[in-house]
């Protein structure tokens, strides 16, 4: 009991210390603008501490000072003093003390720990890299350089940066950053500049009809900043830029229906400067306004690329190029190739906005962190809830329980044993059921648990930074990897308990069934990725290295932390075992397996599923996520919840002199992994507007994998927790 209350304290105090409210003031000239009054100023400008009231005065003349601005049309995504204002405001909570980490002031030093800001040269080149082009339709991104256009950079100034290190995560994830065909110079700016032109055949102009309809955004980063798209007038900012648009109904000037490509951008680069802090510049914005235009070629002059990077002069890039429905490049599928020219221009702004403040705009929109308080509030009431229902059974119940039991055993003539005791000859038998099969799933569950809870403990120490996928995902393969002889140990103790004589086909059980049935389901997964041209698609080269990691690291851990199981002392229960198996009687319905494996898995998924929508918009919307301490606090609340649910279905299982609960204490909680489906296809229907079988297939095939890994990692929390409590209440009576 002792153990639960523990938990519970901790967990409420991470809770608590996570909820600090940050004590970074705003400015005084804001507070001003405010009508603040000068006596809390001056406290404000000579850093003197302020009472409650005082702190009340500041969040109300901040929230007047958000309101006024909201209603003089200031918008939230520009660089502009004011939108800086509310940007702060709004994201105020964000930049807050976390879990087991200092008080950042910045969303920098949260998204990115012990990353310094690079100083830039005027006049020095600057590399634009190329992202992988992907839709929220169809989750089957592509290649920059698979779409017609132009041809990677051969400048050798250039050619010093486009070699960079790629980890075992980005490979896996199909990211090859290489730089885009863009000359960008340091507080250069250039008008209309002609990249490349490229005859659209009609099979590539159908391809490109078909991106466009799927609503394909090209992904690009400068200085490790994603590009952005923004809106003053809807006040909005959005990752990428569309390939092309679709002409709307009621549309003046356009046929409705019809596709258009966007072939020329306009960039916005924003810098600061500030000669008494650092020297150069500080790129801190990257925007770009993708346009629509029918180049026309200025007359006399010879039409044709030369090295498929030199286009003649154009009429319709002098200067800037206007925004004019009239001179759009319309995708026709007939009437022969189409010529496209592709072309850029590119414009540097000076801004106010300090580099540690860059990344405010990208995390307008995103849940706000009174969500995830609301998530970890729910499942701190539900382990609340669980936890009375342990005490009741732990103090009142079986106290009782055990003072009946001690009473019967003192009485000369002896009583019929009732209830849980009843059953004290069997409930240590082995299932009958393939009980190999158990100890390899709970095994298997034991290792996933274990490396997922040291990534997230990583990440809140600082050691993993969740902005980075491909490191994180690889953080995840060496972590399981290495806990092999996790997986081994459990697998091999559980067995040898169950008088297993085949202890060499449970490893190998162990270490090829659950990574083998994933790595072939991505395999195969992989095969339809390739047909389809996708990105995503991993080399043979990456396979192989994924089999030698498994081969030579992961199988030799995992078995030995099987011989080590073997080789310790069996596992000591306080009752013996009868040599007939007691008939079970008819038990009450609540009680049967099929009713509580599908009550085990409500409330260890209810307890999570909060946070678990904020992880699949994140997977699957293109949402940032980097809040690892709520996620290590949601963690631990999920293990205390499956501990304490199969905790009491297995006491009410007992009492019903049913002692077959081996299967039934690993089923009960599993069946979370059984919900989390049902909730993605939910979230398929709800959320995603995916086209086509393909992406439906991929979507469902990963859900289905993480839904197995979770369902693993519970179950095998569920049958340690029942394990441990059987023995325990059995070791508080006298058994003869």
């Amino acid at each position: 009991m002792n153990i639960f209350i523990r938990l519970l304290t901790f967990t409420a105090l991470l809770s608590v210390s996570f909820a600090v409210e940050p004590k970074k003031l705003p400015s005084s000239t804001i507070l001003k603008q405010a009508g603040l009054k000068e006596n809390t100023i001056k406290k404000i400008e000579t850093g003197k501490r302020l009472n409650r009231t005082e702190r009340k005065e500041i969040k109300d003349a901040e929230k007047a000072r958000y309101i006024e601005l909201r209603n003089a049309g200031a918008d939230e995504v520009s660089n502009t003093e004011e939108s800086i204002a509310l940007r702060n405001y709004k994201l105020k909570n964000k930049k807050r003390k976390g879990l087991i980490r200092k008080r950042e002031a910045t969303l920098a030093d949260i998204l990115f720990p012990g990353v310094a800001a690079q100083d830039y040269v005027i006049g020095e080149p600057i590399a634009v890299y190329t992202d992988v082009v992907e839709s929220r339709k169809r989750p089957v991104p592509y290649d920059y350089y698979d779409l017609p256009g132009c041809s990677p950079p051969i400048e050798p100034e250039f050619r010093k940066k486009v070699r960079m290190r790629k980890n075992l995560g980005m490979r896996l994830q199909g990211r090859d950053l290489k730089v885009a065909p863009f000359d960008f110079r340091v507080k250069k700016n250039m008008g209309c500049t002609p990249m490349c032109s490229h005859v659209l055949d009609s099979k590539k102009m159908r391809w490109m009809r078909r991106l466009i309809a799927a609503q394909y955004r090209v992904q690009l980063e400068l200085d490790q900043l994603p590009v952005l798209m923004r809106s003053k007038d809807y006040n909005y900012a959005v990752r990428g830029y569309p390939l092309g648009f679709i002409a709307p109904e009621n549309f003046h000037g356009l046929r409705p229906g019809e596709y258009y490509l966007f072939n020329h951008l306009r960039f916005v680069v924003t810098y600061h400067e500030d000669p008494a802090e650092f020297t150069g510049v500080r790129i801190t914005g990257f925007d770009v306004h993708p346009v629509s235009v029918k180049h026309q070629f200025a007359e006399g002059q010879v039409s044709e690329v030369t090295g498929g990077r030199q286009v003649p002069p154009l009429t319709t890039c002098n200067g800037l190029v206007d925004n004019d429905p009239a001179m759009y490049l319309e995708l026709k599928t007939q009437g022969g190739g189409l010529r496209v020219v592709y072309s850029y221009e590119v414009e540097w702004i000076e801004s106010e906005l300090p580099w540690s403040d860059r990344w405010d705009v990208y995390l307008i929109g995103t849940p706000d962190d009174e969500l995830h308080y609301f998530s970890i509030v729910n499942s701190l009431m539900i382990v609340l809830f669980l936890t009375g229902a342990i005490s009741t059974i732990m103090i009142r119940t079986l106290k009782k329980d055990i003072a009946t039991y001690s009473e019967m055993d003192a009485l000369e003539d002896g009583m019929e044993e009732t209830g849980w005791k009843l059953v004290h000859g069997d409930v240590f038998r082995p299932p009958q059921f393939n009980p190999m099969l158990l100890c390899v799933l709970v095994g298997n569950g034991g290792q996933i648990g274990a490396a997922f809870g040291l990534s997230m403990l990583a990440g809140v120490l600082k050691m993993l930074n969740p902005m980075q996928k491909g490191q994180t995902l690889t953080c995840l393969i060496i972590l399981y990897v290495l806990c092999g002889s996790v997986s081994g140990y459990t697998s091999a103790r559980l067995y040898k308990y169950m008088d297993g004589k085949r202890w060499k086909i449970n490893i190998i059980l162990t270490a090829v069934g659950l990574p083998g049935i994933l790595v072939s389901i991505f395999i195969f997964l992989n095969i339809w990725l390739s047909f389809a041209g996708a990105a995503t698609a991993v080399s043979i080269f990456t396979i192989i290295k994924l089999f030698l990691l498994w081969a030579l690291v992961s199988t030799p851990l995992v078995f030995l932390g099987g011989f080590i199981g073997f080789k310790v002392d069996r596992i000591e229960v306080p009752c013996k075992v009868n040599q007939i198996a007691r008939v079970v009687p008819l038990v009450p319905w609540h009680v049967q397996p099929h009713a509580t494996f599908f009550m085990g898995g409500i409330l260890p998924f209810g307890s999570v599923c909060i946070e678990l929508a904020f992880i699949m918009s994140a997977l699957w919307l293109h949402q940032i996520y980097y809040v690892l301490g709520f996620l290590l606090i949601v963690w631990l609340i999920l293990v205390a919840t499956c501990a304490q649910v199969s905790i009491v279905l297995t006491y009410l299982q007992l009492c019903a002199e049913d002692h077959r609960w081996w299967w039934n204490s690993f089923l009960q909680c599993s069946s979370a992994g059984l919900y989390l489906f049902l909730y993605s296809l939910y979230f398929l229907v709800s959320r995603l507007e995916m086209v086509g079988v393909l992406p439906v297939v991929i979507y469902l095939t990963y859900m289905g994998m993480i839904s197995l890994c979770f369902a693993l990692v519970c179950g095998s929390v569920g049958f340690l927790s029942a394990f441990w409590f059987t023995k325990t209440i059995y070791s508080a009576v006298k058994i003869d």
